[in-house]
């Protein structure tokens, strides 16, 4: 399941790199308002890259908890992560209790 989430991540990241290009300054092909809309957009899709990157790290780092079979179980104090609460967000790294 990690596997698959990293190779979508991956994906997304790659089909939308062109998105997050600098906008052009030439107000002659595009006007005010237009730019104002591309680089509000160009800044979402930043914000987007940024989440998967950060997405891409927890995934890493719940593969690298696997391979250390250390995987299911809170960083922080040990316990036992629940099976549903993995299967909400495999990358949790956190039990409830410690979560809040």
């Amino acid at each position: 399941m990690l596997q698959d989430l990293r190779h979508e991540l991956e994906s997304l990241n790659l089909a939308a790199s062109g998105s997050r290009q600098t906008v052009e300054l030439d107000q002659s092909r595009v006007g005010r308002l237009s730019r104002i809309d591309a680089l509000q957009g160009q800044a979402m899709n930043n914000a987007i890259a940024a989440r998967r990157h950060n997405k891409l790290l927890a995934i890493e780092a719940a593969l690298e908890r696997l391979e250390e079979k250390e995987f299911g179980y809170c960083v922080k104090c040990g316990d036992e992560i629940t099976l549903k609460r993995l299967e909400l967000d495999p990358t949790v790294a956190l039990c409830l209790g410690c979560s809040k």
